[in-house]
Protein backbone atom coordinates (compact mmCIF):
# COMPACT_ATOMS: atom_id res chain seq x y z
CA UNK A 1 0.00 0.00 0.00
CA UNK A 2 1.62 3.24 -1.13
CA UNK A 3 2.20 5.73 1.62
CA UNK A 4 1.70 9.77 1.64
CA UNK A 5 3.26 12.39 3.13
CA UNK A 6 1.44 14.07 6.06
CA UNK A 7 -0.99 17.11 5.58
CA UNK A 8 -2.76 18.79 8.25
CA UNK A 9 -4.38 21.72 8.77
CA UNK A 10 -4.09 22.21 12.59
CA UNK A 11 -6.22 23.26 15.27
CA UNK A 12 -4.18 22.38 18.93
CA UNK A 13 -3.12 24.35 21.57
CA UNK A 14 0.50 22.98 21.01
CA UNK A 15 0.49 24.78 17.23
CA UNK A 16 -1.25 27.86 18.39
CA UNK A 17 1.86 28.06 21.07
CA UNK A 18 4.67 27.31 18.54
CA UNK A 19 3.43 29.35 16.36
CA UNK A 20 2.84 32.68 19.09
CA UNK A 21 -1.13 32.82 18.38
CA UNK A 22 -3.89 33.21 20.27
CA UNK A 23 -6.55 31.01 18.98
CA UNK A 24 -9.82 33.77 19.52
CA UNK A 25 -7.86 36.60 18.96
CA UNK A 26 -5.72 38.16 15.77
CA UNK A 27 -2.94 40.78 16.17
CA UNK A 28 -1.98 43.43 14.33
CA UNK A 29 1.42 41.85 13.17
CA UNK A 30 -0.23 39.07 11.72
CA UNK A 31 -0.80 40.76 8.50
CA UNK A 32 2.85 41.68 8.70
CA UNK A 33 5.52 40.93 6.78
CA UNK A 34 5.83 36.89 7.76
CA UNK A 35 8.85 35.93 5.33
CA UNK A 36 12.10 37.24 4.48
CA UNK A 37 12.03 36.35 1.05
CA UNK A 38 14.30 33.07 0.98
CA UNK A 39 14.67 30.46 -1.61
CA UNK A 40 10.89 28.87 -1.79
CA UNK A 41 9.43 31.70 0.44
CA UNK A 42 6.45 33.72 -1.00
CA UNK A 43 4.30 36.43 0.52
CA UNK A 44 1.15 38.47 -0.98
CA UNK A 45 -1.21 40.83 0.36
CA UNK A 46 -5.16 40.14 -2.17
CA UNK A 47 -8.02 42.92 -1.66
CA UNK A 48 -10.90 42.68 -3.75
CA UNK A 49 -13.68 44.95 -3.86
CA UNK A 50 -17.11 45.36 -5.79
CA UNK A 51 -19.36 48.47 -6.69
CA UNK A 52 -23.10 49.61 -6.91
CA UNK A 53 -22.43 50.06 -10.47
CA UNK A 54 -21.15 46.14 -10.97
CA UNK A 55 -17.26 47.72 -11.41
CA UNK A 56 -15.32 44.81 -10.05
CA UNK A 57 -11.66 45.53 -8.60
CA UNK A 58 -8.84 43.23 -7.76
CA UNK A 59 -5.26 44.89 -6.09
CA UNK A 60 -2.62 42.39 -5.35
CA UNK A 61 0.78 43.33 -3.42
CA UNK A 62 3.85 40.51 -4.33
CA UNK A 63 6.81 40.05 -2.54
CA UNK A 64 7.73 38.20 -5.50
CA UNK A 65 6.29 36.46 -8.56
CA UNK A 66 4.03 32.98 -6.80
CA UNK A 67 5.43 31.05 -10.21
CA UNK A 68 8.56 32.07 -9.31
CA UNK A 69 9.59 31.50 -5.40
CA UNK A 70 12.84 30.29 -5.43
CA UNK A 71 14.19 33.60 -7.10
CA UNK A 72 15.08 37.03 -5.03
CA UNK A 73 12.64 39.35 -3.67
CA UNK A 74 10.79 41.00 -6.89
CA UNK A 75 8.79 43.63 -5.14
CA UNK A 76 5.50 44.18 -7.59
CA UNK A 77 2.01 44.71 -7.79
CA UNK A 78 -0.74 43.98 -10.07
CA UNK A 79 -4.44 45.44 -10.69
CA UNK A 80 -7.50 43.72 -12.46
CA UNK A 81 -10.55 46.03 -13.25
CA UNK A 82 -13.32 45.48 -15.24
CA UNK A 83 -16.06 48.02 -15.55
CA UNK A 84 -19.91 47.12 -15.98
CA UNK A 85 -19.68 47.72 -19.91
CA UNK A 86 -16.97 44.99 -20.26
CA UNK A 87 -14.02 46.83 -20.58
CA UNK A 88 -11.13 45.66 -18.61
CA UNK A 89 -8.05 46.80 -17.94
CA UNK A 90 -4.52 45.06 -16.48
CA UNK A 91 -1.75 46.88 -14.16
CA UNK A 92 1.33 45.78 -13.33
CA UNK A 93 3.94 48.03 -11.27
CA UNK A 94 7.37 47.24 -9.65
CA UNK A 95 10.32 48.33 -7.87
CA UNK A 96 13.29 47.96 -6.40
CA UNK A 97 14.30 46.51 -2.72
CA UNK A 98 15.87 49.66 -1.78
CA UNK A 99 12.43 51.63 -3.02
CA UNK A 100 9.53 49.27 -1.25
CA UNK A 101 8.92 48.41 2.21
CA UNK A 102 7.67 45.30 3.90
CA UNK A 103 7.40 45.82 7.21
CA UNK A 104 6.80 43.30 9.76
CA UNK A 105 5.05 44.90 12.98
CA UNK A 106 1.44 45.86 11.23
CA UNK A 107 0.47 45.50 7.24
CA UNK A 108 2.36 48.62 5.56
CA UNK A 109 3.57 47.64 2.44
CA UNK A 110 5.03 49.21 -0.16
CA UNK A 111 6.45 48.83 -4.07
CA UNK A 112 7.52 52.38 -5.27
CA UNK A 113 4.85 54.95 -5.10
CA UNK A 114 2.07 52.33 -4.48
CA UNK A 115 0.99 50.53 -1.40
CA UNK A 116 -0.84 49.19 1.19
CA UNK A 117 -1.11 49.94 4.51
CA UNK A 118 -3.70 48.83 7.88
CA UNK A 119 -4.22 47.58 11.48
CA UNK A 120 -6.96 45.07 10.73
CA UNK A 121 -9.98 47.74 10.86
CA UNK A 122 -8.83 50.46 8.45
CA UNK A 123 -6.65 50.00 5.14
CA UNK A 124 -5.48 52.67 2.87
CA UNK A 125 -4.43 51.22 -0.86
CA UNK A 126 -2.92 53.00 -3.70
CA UNK A 127 -2.01 51.77 -6.83
CA UNK A 128 -0.01 53.85 -9.45
CA UNK A 129 -0.17 52.09 -12.25
CA UNK A 130 0.18 53.74 -16.23
CA UNK A 131 -3.06 52.59 -17.33
CA UNK A 132 -4.86 53.25 -13.98
CA UNK A 133 -4.15 55.10 -10.87
CA UNK A 134 -6.43 53.95 -7.74
CA UNK A 135 -6.83 55.14 -4.28
CA UNK A 136 -9.02 52.99 -2.02
CA UNK A 137 -9.90 53.18 1.46
CA UNK A 138 -11.04 49.71 3.38
CA UNK A 139 -13.00 49.62 6.55
CA UNK A 140 -13.91 46.46 8.04
CA UNK A 141 -17.63 45.64 9.01
CA UNK A 142 -16.91 42.12 10.61
CA UNK A 143 -13.69 41.21 12.50
CA UNK A 144 -10.49 40.21 11.38
CA UNK A 145 -10.51 36.02 11.36
CA UNK A 146 -8.42 33.26 10.67
CA UNK A 147 -9.39 29.69 9.51
CA UNK A 148 -8.00 27.68 12.76
CA UNK A 149 -3.87 28.55 12.83
CA UNK A 150 -4.38 29.93 9.42
CA UNK A 151 -1.59 27.66 8.09
CA UNK A 152 -1.20 24.26 6.52
CA UNK A 153 1.25 21.53 7.12
CA UNK A 154 3.31 19.46 4.73
CA UNK A 155 5.53 16.88 5.09
CA UNK A 156 5.97 14.41 8.26
CA UNK A 157 8.14 16.97 9.83
CA UNK A 158 5.57 20.02 8.80
CA UNK A 159 8.56 21.46 7.72
CA UNK A 160 6.46 23.23 4.54
CA UNK A 161 3.75 25.40 5.18
CA UNK A 162 1.10 27.45 3.07
CA UNK A 163 -0.80 30.48 5.64
CA UNK A 164 -3.83 32.44 4.71
CA UNK A 165 -5.45 35.44 7.23
CA UNK A 166 -8.44 36.89 5.87
CA UNK A 167 -7.46 40.33 7.70
CA UNK A 168 -10.72 42.00 6.30
CA UNK A 169 -13.33 38.97 5.51
CA UNK A 170 -15.89 41.93 4.81
CA UNK A 171 -15.68 45.95 4.83
CA UNK A 172 -16.96 49.19 3.07
CA UNK A 173 -14.74 50.88 0.31
CA UNK A 174 -14.76 54.06 -1.54
CA UNK A 175 -12.75 53.87 -4.15
CA UNK A 176 -11.44 56.68 -6.80
CA UNK A 177 -9.68 55.54 -9.71
CA UNK A 178 -8.35 57.55 -12.90
CA UNK A 179 -8.40 55.99 -16.37
CA UNK A 180 -7.31 57.24 -20.12
CA UNK A 181 -11.22 57.78 -19.96
CA UNK A 182 -12.09 60.24 -17.13
CA UNK A 183 -12.30 59.46 -13.17
CA UNK A 184 -14.49 57.55 -11.30
CA UNK A 185 -15.47 58.02 -7.68
CA UNK A 186 -17.02 53.99 -6.43
CA UNK A 187 -18.49 52.80 -3.18
CA UNK A 188 -19.09 49.35 -2.39
CA UNK A 189 -18.09 46.40 -0.55
CA UNK A 190 -14.59 45.00 0.30
CA UNK A 191 -12.26 42.34 1.10
CA UNK A 192 -8.74 41.89 2.54
CA UNK A 193 -6.75 38.53 2.81
CA UNK A 194 -2.52 37.80 3.35
CA UNK A 195 -1.21 34.62 2.10
CA UNK A 196 2.92 33.47 2.65
CA UNK A 197 4.66 30.40 2.32
CA UNK A 198 7.76 28.48 2.11
CA UNK A 199 7.92 25.96 -0.53
CA UNK A 200 6.63 25.99 -4.09
CA UNK A 201 2.91 25.64 -4.16
CA UNK A 202 2.66 23.61 -6.90
CA UNK A 203 4.60 21.52 -5.23
CA UNK A 204 2.29 20.83 -2.52
CA UNK A 205 -1.35 22.03 -3.85
CA UNK A 206 -3.22 20.43 -6.86
CA UNK A 207 -5.76 22.85 -6.76
CA UNK A 208 -7.95 24.97 -5.18
CA UNK A 209 -11.13 26.76 -5.24
CA UNK A 210 -11.78 29.65 -3.69
CA UNK A 211 -14.54 32.66 -3.22
CA UNK A 212 -16.13 35.32 -0.85
CA UNK A 213 -19.41 36.99 -1.71
CA UNK A 214 -21.37 39.44 0.60
CA UNK A 215 -25.69 37.62 -0.29
CA UNK A 216 -27.79 40.12 1.40
CA UNK A 217 -26.95 40.43 5.19
CA UNK A 218 -24.55 37.32 5.03
CA UNK A 219 -20.78 37.31 4.61
CA UNK A 220 -19.37 34.04 3.54
CA UNK A 221 -15.37 33.09 2.83
CA UNK A 222 -15.08 29.31 1.36
CA UNK A 223 -12.24 27.67 -0.30
CA UNK A 224 -11.61 24.00 -0.85
CA UNK A 225 -7.89 23.01 -1.26
CA UNK A 226 -7.22 19.56 -2.88
CA UNK A 227 -3.52 18.76 -1.80
CA UNK A 228 -0.90 17.06 -4.46
CA UNK A 229 -0.14 13.56 -4.99
CA UNK A 230 2.31 12.51 -2.69
CA UNK A 231 -0.08 13.90 0.04
CA UNK A 232 -2.91 11.65 -1.35
CA UNK A 233 -5.08 14.63 -2.64
CA UNK A 234 -6.02 15.28 0.34
CA UNK A 235 -8.84 17.85 0.63
CA UNK A 236 -8.81 21.16 3.27
CA UNK A 237 -11.93 23.18 4.09
CA UNK A 238 -11.28 27.10 4.54
CA UNK A 239 -14.69 28.38 5.41
CA UNK A 240 -16.72 31.43 7.39
CA UNK A 241 -19.89 32.29 7.68
CA UNK A 242 -21.59 35.82 9.23
CA UNK A 243 -24.75 37.87 9.12
CA UNK A 244 -24.50 41.44 10.40
CA UNK A 245 -21.12 41.68 12.09
CA UNK A 246 -21.76 38.39 13.93
CA UNK A 247 -19.53 35.00 12.40
CA UNK A 248 -22.30 32.46 12.94
CA UNK A 249 -19.60 29.99 12.43
CA UNK A 250 -16.21 28.05 10.20
CA UNK A 251 -14.44 25.07 9.25
CA UNK A 252 -13.11 24.19 12.64
CA UNK A 253 -16.38 22.40 13.57
CA UNK A 254 -15.59 20.03 10.17
CA UNK A 255 -19.41 19.70 9.13
CA UNK A 256 -18.52 21.77 5.68
CA UNK A 257 -19.20 19.67 2.55
CA UNK A 258 -18.11 20.11 -1.33
CA UNK A 259 -20.39 19.41 -3.57
CA UNK A 260 -19.79 20.98 -7.05
CA UNK A 261 -21.46 20.33 -10.08
CA UNK A 262 -21.94 20.63 -14.04
CA UNK A 263 -18.39 20.29 -14.78
CA UNK A 264 -16.54 21.19 -18.57
CA UNK A 265 -13.14 21.66 -20.01
CA UNK A 266 -11.95 25.27 -20.05
CA UNK A 267 -10.53 25.43 -23.81
CA UNK A 268 -7.93 28.14 -22.66
CA UNK A 269 -6.29 26.30 -19.73
CA UNK A 270 -7.31 22.80 -20.89
CA UNK A 271 -8.69 22.52 -16.88
CA UNK A 272 -11.72 20.75 -15.53
CA UNK A 273 -14.03 23.36 -14.23
CA UNK A 274 -17.44 23.03 -12.40
CA UNK A 275 -19.85 25.64 -13.44
CA UNK A 276 -21.69 25.50 -9.81
CA UNK A 277 -19.67 25.21 -6.41
CA UNK A 278 -21.81 24.27 -3.73
CA UNK A 279 -20.81 24.09 -0.38
CA UNK A 280 -22.98 23.01 2.73
CA UNK A 281 -21.97 23.75 6.24
CA UNK A 282 -23.84 23.33 9.89
CA UNK A 283 -23.18 25.37 12.73
CA UNK A 284 -22.69 24.55 16.30
CA UNK A 285 -26.40 25.64 16.65
CA UNK A 286 -27.50 22.82 14.00
CA UNK A 287 -28.30 25.45 11.28
CA UNK A 288 -27.88 24.30 7.89
CA UNK A 289 -26.63 26.56 5.00
CA UNK A 290 -26.41 25.63 1.21
CA UNK A 291 -23.90 28.24 -0.44
CA UNK A 292 -24.01 28.09 -4.38
CA UNK A 293 -21.63 29.98 -6.81
CA UNK A 294 -23.38 30.10 -10.14
CA UNK A 295 -20.75 30.45 -13.15
CA UNK A 296 -22.05 33.35 -15.79
CA UNK A 297 -18.56 34.05 -17.04
CA UNK A 298 -14.93 34.40 -17.00
CA UNK A 299 -12.86 37.49 -15.54
CA UNK A 300 -9.57 36.14 -16.26
CA UNK A 301 -7.48 33.10 -17.70
CA UNK A 302 -3.60 32.80 -17.58
CA UNK A 303 -1.04 29.45 -18.16
CA UNK A 304 1.44 30.65 -15.84
CA UNK A 305 4.22 29.56 -18.05
CA UNK A 306 3.35 32.14 -20.68
CA UNK A 307 4.59 34.30 -17.72
CA UNK A 308 7.64 33.23 -17.60
CA UNK A 309 10.80 33.51 -20.60
CA UNK A 310 14.11 32.38 -21.29
CA UNK A 311 15.74 29.16 -19.35
CA UNK A 312 13.11 29.38 -16.88
CA UNK A 313 10.08 28.86 -19.30
CA UNK A 314 12.26 26.10 -21.15
CA UNK A 315 12.83 24.35 -17.76
CA UNK A 316 8.84 24.60 -17.01
CA UNK A 317 8.15 23.14 -20.16
CA UNK A 318 10.59 20.22 -19.94
CA UNK A 319 9.37 19.57 -16.29
CA UNK A 320 5.39 19.33 -17.96
CA UNK A 321 4.46 22.48 -15.79
CA UNK A 322 0.74 23.39 -16.60
CA UNK A 323 -0.56 25.68 -13.80
CA UNK A 324 -3.09 27.73 -14.62
CA UNK A 325 -5.49 30.64 -12.49
CA UNK A 326 -9.06 31.36 -13.34
CA UNK A 327 -11.30 33.88 -12.11
CA UNK A 328 -15.15 33.75 -12.42
CA UNK A 329 -18.20 35.89 -12.28
CA UNK A 330 -21.50 34.97 -11.70
CA UNK A 331 -24.07 34.67 -8.91
CA UNK A 332 -23.73 33.78 -5.38
CA UNK A 333 -26.68 31.95 -3.45
CA UNK A 334 -27.06 31.22 -0.35
CA UNK A 335 -30.48 29.26 1.42
CA UNK A 336 -31.22 28.34 4.99
CA UNK A 337 -32.79 24.76 5.16
CA UNK A 338 -34.67 23.03 7.85
CA UNK A 339 -36.05 19.79 7.77
CA UNK A 340 -35.08 19.74 4.15
CA UNK A 341 -37.35 22.69 3.12
CA UNK A 342 -35.39 26.28 2.20
CA UNK A 343 -36.46 28.58 4.87
CA UNK A 344 -34.49 30.97 3.49
CA UNK A 345 -33.25 32.37 0.10
CA UNK A 346 -31.02 35.07 -0.49
CA UNK A 347 -28.94 35.86 -4.01
CA UNK A 348 -26.24 37.99 -5.31
CA UNK A 349 -26.02 38.18 -8.59
CA UNK A 350 -22.52 40.07 -8.65
CA UNK A 351 -19.39 37.49 -6.76
CA UNK A 352 -16.52 36.60 -8.11
CA UNK A 353 -14.99 33.20 -7.48
CA UNK A 354 -11.05 31.77 -8.37
CA UNK A 355 -9.53 28.47 -9.40
CA UNK A 356 -5.77 28.02 -9.01
CA UNK A 357 -4.58 25.12 -10.70
CA UNK A 358 -1.23 24.14 -9.93
CA UNK A 359 -1.57 20.06 -11.05
CA UNK A 360 -1.95 18.71 -14.09
CA UNK A 361 -5.81 17.95 -15.33
CA UNK A 362 -4.96 14.55 -15.69
CA UNK A 363 -4.83 13.60 -12.42
CA UNK A 364 -6.22 10.18 -11.45
CA UNK A 365 -9.65 10.60 -10.23
CA UNK A 366 -10.25 7.48 -8.38
CA UNK A 367 -7.01 7.68 -6.32
CA UNK A 368 -8.76 10.91 -4.12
Amino acid sequence: MKRFLKSIHPDDDMHYEKMGLTRDRIEIWEDGARTEGKKGEYEWWYFDSHYENGTKLVIIFFSKSPIEVNGPIKPQATLELTLPDGRSYYDFVSASIEESLYATDKCDVRVGDSHITGDLKHYDIVFNGEKVRARVSLDGTIPAWRSQTGSIFFGDKEEKYFAWLPAIPDGKVVADLSLDSGELHLEGSGYHDHNWGNAVMLELMHHWYWGRAKIGDYKVISSWITAEKKYGYKDHDVFMIAKGSEILGDNSNHTLKFLPTDEYTDKTTGKPVYNKVIYEYTTEGGELYRITYDRKGDISKQNFINLLSGVTKFAAKLIGFSGSYLRFEGSATIEKIENGEVVESVTEPSAVWELMYFGKACADKKNK
